[in-house]
């Protein structure tokens, strides 16, 4: 069983990066060595392994088409998420966005929530979308939620939070959409099932070649995921986004995140808001 402070050589760990970001496109630079290690005892325990060592080498060599590359995907990527995060993009999408599909008469608005991590974002979308529908007779509404990390997925399909995670959702909506939990889960917070069921969620690598989403989106939510990518990738990734997009769709990334230089049919309607040409 690794000790506590088992650590990997620095050759080891270049090697480990070069492994990640092959497969997902996330950037493990030298000052992550630590945070790496530590995340992956835990799994280097469940396998039994001796040494984080031991572990890197099974992951890298015969372990490096099986199973165990979900498990260290998981275990070394990052899953912050919260209800209605970076706010203003959802007063743009409800006063402004909304009522401009609604005037196109879309008789369903498509979204996908391109790094959903355990479902807030996907969530938040499905309130506002449906607060919307249920005041102006429609349009109907499709969510599709997608991630890299198999385990925060299981997470967002069920759709239980800790209660105070639901605290950034208007009282409003929280009265409508939120159910909280009584007794022995007075702790606990579940989405409507009905709400649930608008939500499909589905696991998704963004450095796939082509996004296998169905039908284009009218609204594409990929915030705070560029940033772990670099410049290249990060244009190859929006551009597979665009195409994901129906003309006159809209993409939001995050608000630390920046696309510009990138020679794509996309124009700026709000704070990293844009507009597929």
């Amino acid at each position: 069983m690794p000790v506590s402070g088992d650590s990997i050589s620095s050759r080891t760990f270049k090697h480990l990066s070069s492994f990640i970001y092959d497969q997902c496109g996330i950037r493990m630079p030298a000052a992550k060595q630590t945070m790496v290690e530590g995340r992956l005892r835990r799994r280097a325990r469940a396998l039994q392994f001796d040494k984080l060592e031991d572990y890197c080498r099974f992951v890298l060599g015969e372990g490096a088409g099986g199973d165990e590359v979900v498990h260290l995907i998981n275990a070394v990527t990052t899953n912050k998420t919260d209800f209605f995060r970076e706010p203003r993009h959802f007063d743009y999408l409800a006063q402004t966005i909304l009522p401009a599909l609604a005037a196109r008469q879309r008789r369903i608005i498509r979204a996908w929530s391109a790094a959903c991590s355990t479902g807030a974002e996907p969530y938040t979308i499905a309130m506002v979308l449906d607060d919307f529908a249920q005041a102006h007779g429609g349009p109907d509404y499709a969510i599709l939620a997608t991630d890299l990390d198999t385990n925060v997925l299981a997470t967002a399909h069920k759709g239980i939070y800790p209660r105070e995670m639901i605290d950034p959702v208007p009282p409003r909506l929280r009265q409508r959409y939120v159910r909280m939990g009584q007794g022995a889960r007075a702790g606990e917070a579940r989405i409507d099932p009905a709400l649930r069921a608008k939500v499909g969620f589905a696991q998704l690598n963004l450095m796939e070649q082509a996004y296998a989403i169905g039908q284009q989106a009218d609204l594409i939510f990929c915030r705070n995921v560029l940033i772990y990518f670099d410049k290249p990738t990060q244009k190859q990734v929006v551009s597979r986004l665009v195409d994901c997009l129906v003309p006159g769709g809209y993409l939001f990334v995050g608000h630390s995140e920046s696309i510009a230089g990138f020679d794509l049919p996309l124009t700026s309607v709000g704070n990293t808001i844009f507009q597929r040409s």
